[in-house]
């Protein structure tokens, strides 16, 4: 299956998660994510979920690291829609939030932090292929970032779903994950 396919498809499989589901498949993300053997690492990017789109709870994963690093940087992503581009922002507990016109939640102002300073990426995604690619919402934001990280950033997805076997419409410009995390496995790329 293609990209737009699979976006289809997979947008409706996790919109039909009912809150109960949702939660239990959370706290096993979060079970799976305390097993991964992530090395020392100082900052975090990652993202707010989008209640609409049911996606998985990852205030709960930067929540379990800002107990388990010491002195941890998180940011999130500010999103310039007039460039499709994004910038990571650095945030603390004065930051203020604001919710963009397509539901998305981001820092409303910040430090802005240098992409080739974050050591861990949260990446979201609907699902992802065995090969680390992963489909998301089809406008290149989190590709096109990721791009400006260094080789050795660890992209994490945290998703519902088992890999599919491939995607068949994958560019060069896409970036593959380093691992994907489910309710019961941890798949490394």
């Amino acid at each position: 299956m293609n990209k737009a396919e699979i976006r289809l498809q997979y947008k409706d499989l996790r919109k039909q998660i009912s809150s109960k589901d949702k939660m239990k498949f959370d706290d096993l993300l979060l079970l799976q994510f305390q097993q991964l053997p992530l090395p020392f690492f100082q900052t975090l990017f990652t993202y707010w979920p989008m209640a609409h789109q049911n996606e998985p709870n990852t205030l709960l994963y930067s929540s379990y690291l800002r107990h388990f690093v010491p002195d941890l940087n998180i940011t999130y992503p500010a999103s310039n829609f007039n460039q499709n581009e994004m910038q990571a922002i650095l945030i603390n507990e004065d930051t203020v939030y604001t919710t963009n016109e397509l539901g998305i939640t981001e820092p409303k102002f910040g430090e802005v932090i240098n992409p080739l300073d974050i050591d861990v990426a949260f990446v979201p995604l609907l699902v992802c292929d065995n090969s680390g690619y992963r489909v998301g919402y089809g406008k290149g934001f989190y590709d096109k970032f990721l791009a400006q990280c260094r080789t050795d950033i660890i992209k994490i997805g945290f998703s519902y779903f088992e890999p599919i076997d491939k995607i068949e419409d994958t560019n060069s410009f896409d970036v593959p994950l380093t691992y994907c995390i489910t309710p019961d496995n941890i798949y490394e790329f």
